[in-house]
């Protein structure tokens, strides 16, 4: 008897029900007609039931109580954690005398020189600017202090992020068994890393790198498992076909062919590293990320500017340097001999520390006062003008504070409101529903159990609030973000222009948006969105303009062959052929606008962000530790509706 395949099945189905997602959609429907009365009749009221909600509170307090009451005495901090904290500290310290001893100008010139090395001649210009406008700007002893804080961080970030990388891309089972640990730790907010690593190893420099390491070690994991799993079998199957051991291809095949993947999480790591260096200031990193914080409280916008100058000009640097020497380790970049390069490394060494020296003997190892540009006073001057003609006195369109207002009143109340009124069991179905048309059953299920989480955890109120903030912040990002990312795929002129301005505020830490977003538009909600939106529109700009701009264009020059206006073209050929591309922004924009909503709780967002900076403040880490857990299972649940599987593309290759 011949099998019944699937297509003679749903050839014997209703001609609506063929069609996937319709038939999906009447099973949806006739279990919501069965299920429906039921559940309402069991829990008619919305909101979650006490008989479903785990309290953690008391074992959260008592662990709490616990690590305070034997931080001192008890032999794992003492033989242990106190040696890794005084590690730390040394470290760091070193480092820090290190740069204080080469002084502004050594520091400056071996910065330049590094960059001339790896990037030419251009970066090493850019780089000795940067450096420069850091001492302008009255900032060198905070820079040096951030970036003592960076080195060690990313230094550790790297090793222990390419051990687990290792581990992972040589090995199936670890690598199934690490994933959902990194995915975690890379939706968790960074402020929920800080809480506990504050418990164990109190306020001050250890727990800051160490909550640094947390946060910026999962991209160089990913990363070197990514290339070391995808080095190509035909080339690691000739260098077995040598006789070379597992540890020889590893050396002189895998490593080699992942070293694109390597730089990339380099740069990676060095970016989370640096904004979350700003963060910890919070927990007594110091340096500019104290600066920016205390400029923040107070909302003296010029201080925090020029406090957050120096940290976006030491990521475009960083980023610069480390994506050119990838380019130059992946052949697209110049080339010298073993010997030429390790002369000019070596009088690139010796002329930096010649001007350290110099500038010691010449007595100005230290910044020079009389050279530092105050521009907090004209910036705070900028601003008062902003808030007296922009904040509310713009003729006919009143101001940033009305507008703030009536996006507070028109369409983050009726969200909340609206998503608050439903009934718990309903919205579980909705997302059921919508990760399933999206996915499988298995993604369905997922998106379910993380959203009821929430719920069990006792938080559902305010995570539906931190949901209605992320849903509008993602809403106005795609809209933004998608018409000009069309317009950069159409236009070069328009890509240049936007490249620069996208450039600065990828690369800017999350902490900086908050400053002129308060400025403008107050506390609240509406900032706290504004903020995010501003810090998820660059990715989704680049991702959404490279998609098209990788149109096929034979698949252009046939439309336009046949009469297709560009509108046409757009439309008709280039969106659906952008589609995972635009999948991908998406995706990218949920889950970077979860980031900063949640640090928007910081200037009134309130909601689970509100929850994670009182549990840190009031060191309460029921309260904090549990928001953070039920941010991760937001983050879960939108990335699971935003990403469909790879289901359909494997029936259309089938």
């Amino acid at each position: 008897m011949a099998a019944v395949t699937a297509p003679t099945v749903r050839a014997g189905l209703p001609g609506l029900l063929r069609h996937r997602a319709l038939a999906k959609l009447a099973l949806l429907a006739l279990a919501a007609a069965v299920l429906v009365p039921v559940v309402g009749a069991r829990w008619a009221s919305g909101s979650w039931p006490d008989a479903l909600t785990v309290d953690l509170s008391e074992p959260l307090g008592r662990a709490s109580e616990w690590i305070i009451d034997n931080r001192d005495s008890h032999p794992l901090f003492l033989y242990f954690l106190g040696h890794v904290s005084n590690t730390v500290v040394l470290c760091v310290r070193a480092v820090y005398l290190v740069l204080l001893a080469a002084g502004w100008a050594g520091v400056t010139a071996a910065a330049a020189l590094v960059a001339w090395r790896v990037a030419g001649v251009r970066a090493a210009l850019g780089t000795g600017l940067a450096f420069l406008a850091c001492g302008l700007l009255g900032m060198w002893v905070p820079t040096m202090q951030t970036l003592a804080l960076m080195v060690v961080a990313v230094l550790a970030s790297v090793v222990l992020g390419a051990l687990l990388g290792l581990a992972a891309g040589l090995s199936d089972r670890t690598y199934r068994v690490l994933r959902p640990v990194l995915d975690t730790m890379q939706v968790l907010p960074a402020f929920a890393y800080l809480l506990p690593v504050v418990l164990v190893f109190g306020i001050g420099v250890p727990a800051a790198v160490l909550a640094t390491v947390v946060y910026a070690a999962p991209p160089m994991a990913r990363l070197t498992a990514l290339g070391l799993r995808g080095a190509d079998p035909g080339v690691l199957e000739a260098v077995a076909s040598l006789g070379a051991t597992a540890r020889q291809r590893l050396v002189t095949a895998r490593l080699p062919l992942a070293r694109g993947e390597l730089l990339l999480g380099l740069n990676q790591t060095i970016m989370m590293a640096l904004s979350m260096a700003v963060i910890a200031s919070v927990i007594g990193a110091g340096g500019l990320g104290d600066r920016v914080y205390q400029a923040l409280a107070s909302v003296d916008v010029g201080a925090a500017l020029a406090a957050g100058i120096p940290i976006v000009l030491l990521a475009v640097v960083l980023d610069r340097v480390t994506g050119a020497a990838g380019a130059r380790l992946g052949g697209d970049g110049p080339e010298n001999s073993g010997r030429s390069s390790a002369l000019l490394w070596g009088g690139a060494a010796v002329l930096a520390v010649a001007v350290a020296v110099a500038a010691r003997l010449a007595g100005r190892r230290e910044w020079p006062e009389a050279w530092a540009v105050n521009i907090a006073e004209p910036v705070n001057r900028a601003v008062d003008w902003m808030t007296a003609h922009l904040y509310s006195g713009v003729p006919y369109l009143g101001g940033t504070a009305d507008w703030a207002g009536h996006f507070t009143t028109w369409v983050l109340d009726p969200l909340r409101s609206g998503l608050q009124g439903l009934p718990w069991w309903s919205v579980l179905f909705l997302v059921a529903t919508v990760a399933w048309l999206i996915g499988t059953w298995r993604t369905a299920l997922t998106a379910v159990l993380a959203m009821a989480a929430t719920g069990v955890l006792g938080v559902w109120e305010p995570s539906l609030d931190t949901l209605s903030q992320v849903l509008a912040a993602v809403a106005v990002t795609l809209v933004l973000g998608f018409a000009t990312g069309v317009a950069a795929a159409r236009s070069d002129r328009v890509e240049r222009l936007l490249r620069p301005v996208l450039d600065v505020f990828q690369t800017m830490p999350q902490f900086v948006y908050l400053i002129p977003v308060v400025a403008l538009f107050g506390v609240g909600r509406a900032p706290a969105v504004a903020a995010a939106v501003v810090y998820a529109l660059p990715a989704v700009v680049r991702i959404t303009a490279q998609g098209l701009r990788q149109v096929d264009p034979a698949a252009l020059e046939s439309a336009r062959s046949l009469g297709a206006t560009g509108a046409q073209q757009l439309r008709q050929v280039q969106l659906p052929l952008a589609r995972p591309a635009l999948l991908l922004a998406v995706n990218q924009g949920v889950v970077l606008v979860l980031a900063v909503v949640i640090i928007g709780g910081l200037v009134g967002g309130g909601a689970l962000g509100y929850d994670v900076v009182f549990g840190l403040a009031q060191g309460d880490l029921a309260t904090g530790l549990v928001a953070g857990v039920a941010i991760v299972c937001l983050g879960l649940v939108l990335d699971r509706v935003t990403q469909p599987t790879e289901r359909r593309r494997v029936k259309q290759g089938a």
